[in-house]
């Protein structure tokens, strides 16, 4: 094994729903020992290029990407895109899409909020996530916030026991998913166009957190996704359970694709997520991933 710890997937100030600047998140990888990261903003790559010269000053080898919100097979899937030309043209014409898509999801959202009798307005949303597109997390995190505040009896159960550690993800299931009351049908791009556009922009693609409750990925899935151009599995990620880590582990080997790990630090929001704790992150996923880069 290559010496050094990784975390291939941390999100900055520039996420909708992200706490720490770049030159934080960099500071804080040099703290904690950390070798390389790779700042994974949702739909955005805001955090280039000051990322990466603070990277240049510290010594922490940053791993330019970003996450991308897509669609296959009708369920949400985020696809990390470490190496990619962050300021290609076709990088840009894809973000530009799925930004204009989600903000207007994050609108209707908002909207059946209000329908449903929910104190909350777009204003509100976009202040909270710095004008980004707001995910539907930070939306259930603006409401939340405010109802701690204003006392609203149909939010209290989110403020008891362990439910305010994860409240804006349950908050999520219940109100968000295709059976809840505020569900929006998603409009992004499709996952099988962007692996057919990027590959030749310098990214290697990997899928993030496969297990996670939006996206449940299987077999038959990454077969049909390396076929496509997919390179990488997350197989350590803070959404897997120990035997989700297994059997993700052994698929990737399997299917040759790059095992690789990340946290998925955010800040507030994920509060159980804390920076520097993956220990499975290793440099040799690095060298792994740049094996497979075409340039």
């Amino acid at each position: 094994m290559i010496d050094g710890r990784v975390d291939l997937h941390v999100h900055s100030s520039n996420s909708s729903d992200g706490d720490f600047a770049p030159s934080e998140l960099l500071r804080m990888a040099k703290k904690n020992g950390l070798r390389a990261i790779s700042i994974s903003d949702h739909d955005t790559v805001g955090a280039y290029p000051e990322a990466l010269e603070w990277s240049s000053r510290l010594g922490v080898e940053l791993i330019p990407s970003v996450e991308l919100t897509t669609l296959f097979e009708a369920r949400e899937f985020h696809l990390l895109l470490p190496f990619v030309h962050w300021e290609s043209r076709a990088l840009r014409g894809i973000l530009s899409r799925v930004t204009e898509a989600r903000m207007e999801e994050a609108k209707e959202r908002v909207a059946k909020l209000q329908g449903l009798g929910f104190d909350i307005s777009w204003d509100e949303v976009l202040l909270q996530t710095k004008g980004e597109p707001p995910l539907g997390v930070s939306i259930a995190q603006t409401l939340i916030d405010k109802g701690r505040k204003e006392k609203i009896p149909a939010l209290q159960k989110y403020y008891e026991g362990e439910n305010l550690i994860f409240a804006p993800y349950i908050f999520y299931r219940e109100y968000f998913l295709e059976e809840g009351p505020a569900f929006v049908p998603r409009r992004t791009v499709s996952l099988l166009e962007v692996l057919d556009v990027v590959s030749g922009d310098g990214a290697v693609p990997v899928l993030a957190h496969p297990g996670a409750y939006f996206e449940r990925a299987t077999r038959e899935d990454l077969v049909s996704l390396k076929e496509r151009g997919l390179a990488g599995l997350e197989v350590y990620s803070s959404y897997h359970e120990p035997e989700q880590v297994q059997s993700f582990r052994a698929l990737a080997e399997e299917l040759d694709l790059v095992a690789t790990a990340g946290s998925d630090f955010h800040g507030r929001i994920k509060p159980h997520v804390v920076f520097g704790q993956l220990r499975e992150g290793s440099y040799d996923m690095v060298e792994a991933l740049k094996k497979r880069r075409r340039r």
